[in-house]
């Protein structure tokens, strides 16, 4: 029987983004038969000859030829635009991505945008270096969460648990997705994606969470954000193309939206001319809705069960491609 080697390359300059020696010990005495390869970018290209399953942060096209017995890679990420996923499906490798970790970060950065704008603490911030008081300028902006309802576009794991904390402030949920469910799971109201024209009006604040597809690209347009009511605050921790910038700061500016808070934005960083970067009512974030000092203890635990269900032949949670044929532990 060949022993299963796996590659694993999570490396980062953030620690809770980082495999650390701790979690290379935990996988190795759960899985004391698996040959566990712990690698930096510059060592892929040749740890690779020899893996069976990769996982890391990214995954190189050129890499595949280098790999003939690579038969599934996992990433931690929730999306994977940036994996070669055609390539891999061809060649015969599983793709999977984690889900489920990702939504506490991102319903607390959601939170935390809404209220900032909602109570006015992003104009507090603004004026309190230049303005002797300006408690007239929040008595005639601020809102109310409590009664108001926040349509969630893209409507998946991190939705839903985004849609739990909103809840409990007293906010109405409209959940904006594809397909919607067929139940309605924690009283959310569905709306399928074709018709989002009506759910938007009547939406105080709308967070985006689409993922970067085809479909998917520039779908808030100008259409989509004159559909939007007087008031509406926008929030994106989706993917910047599907955003259509020029029209977002239009309708800043000319249109409904009274903010915008952009935790992607088209260029990474933006230049520091950005028009984005300087105007009054956008708050940009630097990708950073994710942020959590569990991520990686739950992004192992995740490829924990997964690899337990590679080593016995099992479908894969989060799989993007076909689970294949070989996907199961060469023998």
């Amino acid at each position: 029987m060949t022993t299963t080697t796996a590659l694993l390359a999570l490396n980062s300059h953030y620690p809770f983004w980082r495999l650390s020696d701790r979690h290379a010990g935990q996988l190795q005495s759960a899985f004391p038969d698996v040959r566990f390869r712990v690698a930096h970018e510059h060592d892929i290209p040749v740890e690779i000859r020899t893996a069976d399953v990769y996982f890391g942060w990214s995954f190189g096209q050129e890499w595949l030829d280098a790999s003939p017995r690579l038969r599934w890679t996992a990433t931690p990420s929730a999306g994977i635009d940036h994996w070669p996923v055609a390539a891999l499906d061809a060649a015969g490798v599983t793709v999977t991505r984690g889900y489920g970790y990702h939504g506490r970060p991102m319903a607390e950065h959601a939170i935390g945008l809404l209220l900032g704008f909602s109570r006015g603490l992003f104009t507090s911030a603004r004026l309190q270096t230049r303005s002797t008081w300006w408690k007239d300028d929040l008595a005639s902006s601020f809102f109310d969460l409590y009664g108001e309802t926040l349509t969630i576009v893209g409507c998946g794991s991190v939705g839903l648990r985004l849609a739990e904390v909103a809840q409990v402030v007293g906010m109405h949920v409209i959940g904006v997705r594809r397909r919607p469910p067929r139940s309605e799971p924690g009283g959310i109201e569905w709306v399928p994606a074709h018709r989002v024209d009506e759910a938007l009006p009547r939406s105080r604040a709308v967070v985006n969470l689409l993922p970067a597809t085809a479909e998917t690209h520039g779908f808030f347009d100008e259409s989509a954000f004159k559909a939007c009511r007087p008031g509406t605050i926008f929030i994106n921790l989706g993917r910047a193309s599907t955003v259509d910038h020029d029209a977002l700061l239009d309708a800043l500016d000319q249109g409904p939206l009274a903010g915008a808070a952009l935790d992607v934005q088209p260029r990474k960083p933006p230049a520091l001319d950005d028009p984005l970067r300087h105007h009054p009512r956008i708050l940009l974030t630097p990708k950073s809705a994710v942020f959590s000092h569990t991520y990686m203890d739950e992004a192992v635990a995740f490829f924990v069960d997964n690899l337990r269900r590679f080593l016995a032949g099992q479908p894969l949670n989060g799989a993007v491609t076909p689970t294949h044929g070989g996907t199961h532990a060469p023998h």
